[in-house]
């Protein structure tokens, strides 16, 4: 996106971004990565001024040279083209690259092949991403999409055991199905309320302990108070701390979060809280 953006500003042309909606209820494989806000943070942070994101079910059956003539010169009046080394496009994945070039030349429009970007030898994809936050890998996970992997879903009531039992008071977001499940356990986080930041400890998981019903993302924020309830704070993951575990006590618990908390300030001490802008919505 970046080189086209650059490509756009110098020839005086509107950076967009053409991708798809998938059907409701639909899910990928493997799970999502980023919700609809944060790729159109992303995006937005990057230069892009217009984003077009149809439903799939609406284009899938477009033939690669319909493709071309409705979406790029119909929609977009598009005047360059940029894509990976191994886009395709079309009913069935037609059409490829090289197609790409002929049919666009035939139009005037100008492609430009961007080698896909590596991370230690290999090439990034949401495959290699996904198994990084899987296998709690998450500084890779992080260095691969650019920026930290974020939770940024309302904050929901809890049990309030954190509050009432342990003096850790805590904002429990329940991650949605069709999503990715980072491995379950203890973080060192930031967390974005308004326009601050504030350290935290992240606990991804079903809280073993006190339990719980659902996949939650549940963080404890040291230096903050104030009622987050039915608001949408964004939680970046910065360093996998501990693997989740059912501990014998709540005093166990308690003490195991204050010793958390100390090695998230740390962390946070030595992490810059993420440049991106805040999730809309």
């Amino acid at each position: 996106i970046s080189a086209a953006v650059t490509e756009a500003r110098r020839s005086g042309l509107m950076p967009a971004v053409f991708t798809f909606e998938l059907p409701e209820g639909s899910t990928l494989k493997g799970g999502r990565i980023l919700s609809a806000s944060q790729k159109h943070a992303r995006m937005a942070a990057m230069g892009v001024r217009c984003v077009m994101e149809p439903p799939f079910a609406e284009f899938c059956a477009l033939s690669p040279e319909a493709f071309v003539q409705d979406i790029l010169v119909g929609c977009f009046k598009a005047k360059a083209v940029f894509c990976g080394d191994n886009f395709t496009f079309g009913a069935r994945a037609a059409g490829n690259v090289e197609m790409l070039k002929r049919l666009c030349a035939e139009q005037g429009i100008r492609v430009t092949v961007v080698e896909m970007a590596r991370y230690r030898g290999e090439v990034v994809s949401s495959t290699r991403i996904r198994a990084a936050l899987e296998e709690g890998r998450v500084d890779d996970a992080n260095a691969m999409l650019g920026t930290p992997y974020a939770v940024d879903w309302e904050v929901t009531h809890g049990k309030k055991v954190g509050t009432s039992k342990l003096g850790t008071p805590t904002i429990n977001q329940a991650i949605p199905e069709g999503f990715v499940l980072p491995r379950f356990g203890v973080y060192a986080s930031w967390c974005r309320v308004g326009g601050q930041f504030f350290y935290g400890v992240t606990n991804v998981g079903v809280k073993p302990t006190v339990g719980s019903d659902k996949v939650l993302a549940e963080t404890w924020m040291p230096e903050f108070s104030g009622d987050l309830y039915g608001k949408r704070v964004r939680v970046f993951l910065l360093e996998f701390l501990r693997p989740e575990r059912k501990f014998a006590s709540l005093e166990e618990l308690k003490a195991a979060i204050t010793h958390n908390g100390r090695q998230a300030q740390a962390v946070a001490a030595r992490t810059p809280p993420p440049a991106f802008p805040a999730s809309r919505g």
